[in-house]
């Protein structure tokens, strides 16, 4: 790369370095505020987050086997079963043999179980009105739009294990072995 080519990417390199900043602040926030929020919204209805984020997989996707309920969560098969049991004996969940194998167990919600999750859904819905209610309806339509693109290229990257640096996880001879 010639010089005057290097120079010309600098400014780029800066700004996209600071609007990563910016967005990690911000993201921060949000999923900081997002968490409190959730946790004190929905275990009042007597069951976790992460119960409800598989009740509205459930609601959402329809019935299926642990393995793939525990994929979508992003959680491993024994924490994803303690978090079906718990909706199980509450229940907001079943399970039911496939019909196509018997050997088969396949999670579905009950009545029980989308009552609630439509009940907690209608309560963050109006709270998510009544901070949107003040914007233009072209900023709302942008933001969503937005939040879908970042969710589904974090989502994208999580699946392909593509990763943007080394990970904090990495032994150092990992770190020293990549970089080379």
């Amino acid at each position: 790369m010639n010089r005057r080519a290097a120079l010309e990417t600098v400014p780029d390199a800066d700004a996209l370095h600071h609007d990563a900043v910016a967005l990690h602040a911000a993201v921060s926030d949000l999923v900081r505020v997002y968490q409190f929020r959730d946790r004190d919204r929905i275990c009042c209805h007597d069951i976790s987050v992460t119960q409800c984020y598989a009740l509205e997989t459930l609601v959402e996707h329809g019935p299926m086997r642990l393995g793939a309920l525990a994929q979508r969560l992003h959680l491993d098969k024994s924490t994803t079963s303690r978090v079906v049991g718990a909706l199980v004996r509450k229940g907001y969940a079943e399970q039911r043999t496939e019909t196509a194998d018997r050997r088969a167990v396949a999670l579905d919600v009950t009545r029980a179980g989308r009552r609630l999750y439509d009940r907690i859904t209608a309560d963050l819905i109006e709270q998510q009105r009544a901070l949107v209610q003040d914007l233009d309806p072209g900023v709302r339509a942008g933001v969503v739009q937005v939040i879908r693109r970042l969710a589904r290229a974090a989502e994208s990257r999580f699946l392909s294990g593509v990763s943007v640096g080394p990970s904090c996880c990495a032994s150092p001879a990992d770190e020293a072995s990549s970089a080379r």
